[in-house]
C-alpha cells in the first residue's frame, strides 16, 4: 500500500511535506526500485526549507487532494532536500538548463525508471497563470508521453544524460596576469556604479564575482574595481537585504537597490559576506563593515547554533504564511515601541513612512544616506534597535532549518577564523573551533565525512565541497592557532578528496565520490553558483599545501585543475570567476610569517597585517613562534630578540623585517603586479 514516507526523515524540508496526501518517497534505492516495480515514471521535486516558492507550490498542489491523486496515480513521487543532497540537485538542475530553461526552486523534473531526466521545469501553479500551465495538465501530458511515445522519452533521456557528462571542447584559455587584468577591468564596468552589484535586478551578493574583482583590484591596482566592491558592500550593508535589528544578510534583493529582500537567511551567504567584509575592512577601515561583521557574528551565535555547536543551515522567509512578516514594520509600531520622539528620529533614519516601502509596511534600510552619523546619533539608534529587537522577538518566528551541512560549516569556520584574527576577537575563534569539532567528529562515519547532520543522525554522502570547504576552514584554523592537528586533518581530508573525487583522465574533482551509488552522473563543477565550487576552493588549498610543505606534487595537482577547466573557461570566462580568483593564488602564492609575536615589536608587525588587504595570502604569526615541522617555517626565527616578519612570494622570501614601514612596503609590493620588480616574481 502506497503512503507518504517522509515522516521517517530528519530533513526539516522533507518533514514539511510528511502530511501531504502525495505518496512521497525520499531519494534512495527503495524509491528507485518502486519505479521499476510499478513501471511508473518518476516525478522528482527538489527544494529546501527556506524556499518561498517551494512553500507556494506545496500549499497549492501538494496539499491539494485532487492534485495529489493525479500525482499518485501517474508517478512515483520523490522529494529531495537540495541542501541535503546537492549532488542530486546539481544533476537534475543541469538537465533543466540543458533543456533551455532557467533554473530555480522548486525544481520539478520527470525521470524515467532509470532516474534519467526527460523533461522538467520549476514552479507550476495549480491553475494556469503567470504564463505557466496548470500542474495537473502538465502531469497528464508528461504521463501521456511516457505511455504513448516511449521512444521520444527514451531519446530525451539519452541525450540529456549524455550531455551531463560531456567535457567541453575547444581552445583552452591561457590564464595569466594579462587575461585576469583585462577581465578585472571588464567586470568593474559591469557593476552598477550607484547601487553596486551587477546592473539590473534581482541582485545577489555573488561572492565569487566580487572576490575576484577585489583580488584583481589589489593585484593590478585597478581603483575602479576596488571601488565597485566597496560600493556594493556599502549598499548591501545599508539596504533592506541586511537585517538591521538582528544582524545577518538575506539571500538576495528582488530590486536593483538592495531594498526588498527575499527574506530567507542562508548560512553560506553570511559566511561569504563575513569573509569579504573582513578583507575589504583591512584596506578601508570602514567602521560600517566592522560593525556589520560584529552584528552578523552576534546573530550567528544567537540564532544559528544547532544542538552540539555546529552551524544551522537557514532561516525561512515566511512566518504565519507571509513572506517577510517577521521583519517589516509600520510607523505606528515603531512609535508604539520607541515613543514619539525617538520613534520619529528612528523612522526618519530607517525609511519608515506612513505608506511604507513594501506592501504598505516598511523594510528597515539606510539607503538614502548610507554614511554613518555622529557617535551620539549612532548610540541613540543602537538603543532603539535593541528595543525593537526585543519587541520583534515576541512575533511568530520564521522556520529554522537546524540541519548542519559540512560544506556550509566549512565556509563559516574559515570566515570566523580569519575575522577573529583581523578584528582581534578570540571568542570568534572559539566559535569556529567548536563548529570544526562538531563536523570532524559527529559528521564522520568510518573515516569519511557525511554531508548532513540532524537529530543525532549523520547522513548523505559527502560531496567534494564538503571536503574542500572543511579543508579551507582547517587551514584557516591552523593559521589562527598554529596547532598541528588542524593542518594534519586538512591534509588527511585532501588525500580522501584525491582518492575518491579526482576524475582520472579528465582532471578536476567530481561532485560525487567514486563510491556514491545513487547518482546517474558524476558532475565536475567549475562554474560559479551561490557558493564557490569545490575545484576553486581546493585549488587554493593545494597552493597552501604546496607553500607550507614545499612538496611540488601539490602545485602539480593545482595546475592539473587549470588544464582540466581551460576549455570551459575559454568558452565562458565570466561564468568561472571563482576558479579565476583561485588561479591568482597559483600565479602569485604569498606567505607571511611573524616569528615572536610576543617579543618587542611583534604586535606592531601584526597590526601591519591587519591593516593591509592580502587576499589569498597565508598569514601566520598570531601565536608565539612558527612551527618548525613544516618546511615553510624553517629558519624563520626572531632576530635580536624582536618580533620579525618574513614576506614570501612563491619560493622567494624577504630577509627578516622588524621595521613596520619596511614590512608594509614589502607586502604591498608583493601583492601588486605593478609594484613588483622582475626579480621579485615567483619562479
Amino acid at each position: 500500500m502506497s503512503e507518504n514516507r517522509l515522516g521517517k526523515e530528519t530533513s526539516p524540508y522533507l518533514l514539511q511535506h510528511k502530511d501531504n496526501p502525495v505518496h512521497w518517497w525520499a531519494w534512495g534505492p527503495e524509491a528507485l526500485a518502486e519505479a521499476k516495480r510499478t513501471g511508473k515514471p518518476i516525478l522528482l521535486s527538489v527544494g529546501y526549507a527556506a524556499c518561498h516558492w517551494c512553500h507556494v507550490m506545496a500549499h497549492e498542489s501538494f496539499e491539494d487532494a485532487a492534485t495529489a491523486k493525479a500525482m499518485n496515480e501517474l508517478f512515483v513521487n520523490i522529494k529531495v532536500d537540495r541542501e541535503e543532497r546537492p549532488d542530486i540537485d546539481a544533476i537534475y538542475m543541469g538537465a533543466l538548463h540543458a533543456l533551455g530553461e532557467q533554473g530555480g526552486w522548486p525544481l520539478t523534473m520527470f525521470l524515467d525508471q532509470d532516474a534519467r531526466p526527460v523533461w522538467g521545469g520549476t514552479y507550476f501553479p495549480r491553475e494556469s497563470r503567470f504564463g505557466r500551465p496548470a500542474f495537473v495538465d502538465v502531469l497528464r501530458r508528461v504521463a501521456q508521453v511516457f505511455r504513448d511515445e516511449p521512444d521520444k522519452a527514451a531519446n530525451n533521456a539519452r541525450l540529456l544524460t549524455q550531455g551531463l557528462q560531456e567535457p567541453a571542447n575547444g581552445p583552452g584559455a591561457v590564464i595569466d596576469d594579462r587575461l585576469l587584468k583585462e577581465l578585472t577591468a571588464r567586470m568593474a564596468h559591469a557593476v552598477d556604479p550607484v547601487h553596486g552589484g551587477l546592473k539590473g535586478a534581482p541582485k545577489f551578493p555573488q561572492w565569487s564575482f566580487f572576490w575576484l574583482l577585489w583580488r584583481g583590484g589589489i593585484r593590478y591596482d585597478e581603483e575602479r574595481a576596488r571601488e565597485a566592491v566597496i560600493t556594493t558592500l556599502t549598499r548591501i550593508c545599508q539596504g533592506g537585504i541586511y537585517d538591521h535589528l538582528g544582524g545577518g544578510f538575506a539571500r538576495y534583493s528582488v530590486d536593483e537597490e538592495w531594498l526588498v529582500p527575499h527574506f530567507e537567511k542562508m548560512l553560506y551567504d553570511n559566511a561569504l559576506l563575513l569573509d569579504l567584509l573582513t578583507e575589504v575592512w583591512r584596506e578601508t577601515k570602514a567602521p560600517l563593515f566592522e560593525l556589520r561583521v560584529a552584528e552578523t557574528v552576534s546573530w550567528l551565535e544567537r540564532e544559528m547554533i544547532a544542538d552540539g555547536g555546529g552551524f544551522a543551515a537557514s532561516l525561512d522567509a515566511d512566518s504565519e504564511g507571509e513572506e517577510g512578516k517577521f521583519y517589516i514594520w509600520s510607523l505606528e509600531e515603531i512609535l508604539s515601541v520607541l515613543g514619539p520622539e525617538e520613534g520619529r528620529f528612528f523612522a526618519q533614519v530607517y525609511d519608515v513612512t506612513p505608506g511604507g516601502n513594501f506592501e504598505g509596511h516598511s523594510i528597515l534600510n539606510r539607503l538614502a544616506s548610507p554614511a554613518l552619523r555622529s557617535d551620539a546619533d549612532e548610540q541613540r539608534l543602537a538603543a532603539a534597535r535593541t528595543k525593537l529587537l526585543a519587541a520583534r522577538g515576541k512575533r511568530v518566528r520564521p522556520g529554522w532549518d537546524d540541519k548542519v551541512l559540512a560544506d556550509w560549516n566549512g565556509l563559516m569556520i574559515a570566515a570566523l577564523a580569519r575575522a577573529s584574527l583581523i578584528f582581534d576577537r578570540p571568542e570568534w575563534l572559539k566559535l569556529a573551533q567548536r563548529g570544526f569539532e562538531f563536523v570532524s567528529t559527529r559528521m564522520t562515519v568510518d573515516g569519511r565525512l557525511r554531508h548532513a547532520w540532524r537529530a543525532g543522525i549523520a547522513k548523505a554522502p559527502a560531496t567534494a565541497s564538503d571536503y574542500a570547504n572543511m579543508i579551507w576552514g582547517a587551514l584557516r584554523l591552523h593559521e589562527a592557532t598554529g596547532e598541528p592537528r588542524y593542518f594534519e586533518q586538512a591534509r588527511a581530508w585532501s588525500e580522501t578528496l584525491d582518492r575518491h573525487y579526482w576524475i582520472e583522465g579528465q582532471g578536476g574533482y567530481a561532485t560525487s565520490a567514486d563510491d556514491t551509488r545513487d547518482v546517474i552522473a558524476r558532475l565536475r563543477p567549475g562554474t560559479d553558483d551561490a557558493t564557490p565550487n569545490a575545484n576553486a576552493i581546493q585549488l587554493t588549498n593545494l597552493v597552501a599545501f604546496g607553500m607550507l610543505t614545499e612538496v611540488s606534487e601539490y602545485f602539480d595537482r593545482a595546475k592539473a585543475i587549470e588544464a582540466a577547466f581551460a576549455a570551459d573557461i575559454g568558452r565562458n570566462i565570466v561564468a568561472h570567476t571563482g576558479l579565476l580568483g583561485a588561479f591568482v593564488d597559483l600565479i602569485a602564492p604569498q606567505l607571511v610569517v611573524i616569528a615572536g609575536s610576543n617579543l618587542p615589536g611583534g604586535q606592531d608587525l601584526i597590526e601591519v597585517i591587519r591593516s593591509i588587504s592580502l587576499p589569498g595570502a597565508l598569514q601566520y604569526g598570531f601565536y608565539t613562534r612558527a612551527q618548525p615541522e613544516l618546511p615553510a617555517f624553517h629558519a624563520k626565527e626572531p632576530v635580536n630578540r624582536r618580533g620579525s616578519a618574513y614576506a614570501c612570494l612563491g619560493p622567494q622570501c624577504s630577509l627578516p623585517l622588524t621595521d613596520t614601514t619596511e614590512f608594509a612596503t614589502t607586502l604591498k609590493a608583493q601583492r601588486s603586479l605593478r609594484k613588483q620588480r622582475p626579480g621579485d616574481l615567483p619562479l
